[in-house]
C-alpha cells in the first residue's frame, strides 16, 4: 500500500547525511531494523523506488529517516536532500530482515548503521543495551554518522575506524580476517552485518570460516 506523507524537518548529520522527519501514517507500525520502499511524491519520480531503513522508534508520532547523498548520481537521494518541509514522499509497506536477536557484534561500514540506529535507540530506552559491541568503519572521521550518540549509547563498546585518514581517536584498519580475530573472542554470538554488498558477503565469510553459525548471523539477504 501506498501513504502520501509530508516532510515535517530536516536535520543535517554529516556533510552529506541528513535526518529526515515526515508524517506517521495512521496504524503504520515497524520493527527496529527494518526498512520500506520511498519514492518522491512528483510526476517523474514516484516510480523511483529507493529502500531506506527507519532510524526511529516505532513509539514515534513521525517516521524518521537518516539519508546519505550521492550528487554525482542525480538521483532520488540528491532530490531528498533539496525537499523542504511540506513536501511530499510515498512510503509503503514494511520490509527487512535485519531483526535483534540478543547481545552480539554490530558490524556497519558508512551508511550501513542506518538500521543498527533504530535497534540500538530501542535498546537505549529499555536500558537493554548491556552485551553489545559497534565496530563501524568509514572513510573518514568526517563520515562517521551519529558518533556521539552512539558512543552515548555503547561507551567503550562503540568502536570506530576509518580506512582512509588516520584520525586521533579511530582506529586505521579495515574490517577484515585479522581484525575480526584481533578483536573479538567469541564467534558463538549473534552477528549483525550491515553495509556494502561486497563487505557484506566478505565479512559474512570470514565470520562463518571462523565458527559464526550462519543461523546466528544477520543481514540483509
Amino acid at each position: 500500500m501506498d501513504y502520501i506523507v509530508k516532510l515535517l524537518e530536516t536535520r543535517q548529520v554529516t556533510h552529506d547525511v541528513k535526518q529526515f522527519r515526515f508524517e506517521k501514517p495512521a496504524g503504520y507500525t515497524f520493527h527496529p531494523g527494518q526498512a520500506t520502499d520511498f519514492s518522491i511524491n512528483q510526476p517523474e519520480w514516484k516510480e523511483e523506488k529507493r529502500p531506506f531503513t527507519f532510524t526511529g522508534l516505532n513509539d514515534d508520532n513521525f517516521l524518521q529517516f537518516t539519508i546519505k547523498r550521492y550528487p554525482d548520481h542525480h538521483g532520488v537521494t540528491d532530490l531528498l536532500h533539496r525537499l523542504v518541509p511540506g513536501d511530499e514522499v510515498i512510503v509503503r509497506d514494511v520490509w527487512g530482515a535485519i531483526e535483534y536477536k540478543g547481545p552480539g557484534v554490530f558490524i556497519a561500514g558508512g551508511a550501513g548503521i542506518t538500521p543498527f540506529l533504530a535497534i540500538f535507540r530501542q535498546l537505549h530506552k529499555d536500558n537493554v543495551t548491556a552485551g553489545n559491541t559497534l565496530f563501524f568503519s568509514n572513510k573518514t572521521a568526517d563520515d562517521v554518522i551519529e558518533e556521539e550518540e552512539l558512543k552515548n549509547i555503547l561507551g567503550d563498546k562503540a568502536i570506530f575506524t576509518t580506512t582512509h585518514e588516520k584520525a586521533p581517536g579511530y582506529l586505521h584498519q579495515h574490517i577484515d580476517r585479522a581484525f575480526l580475530q584481533q578483536h573479538i573472542k567469541d564467534f558463538k554470538q549473534p552477528f549483525y552485518i550491515c553495509g556494502p554488498d561486497p563487505m557484506i558477503k566478505e565479512i559474512n565469510d570470514v565470520l562463518v570460516s571462523l565458527g559464526a553459525s550462519p543461523d546466528t548471523v544477520v543481514f540483509e539477504k
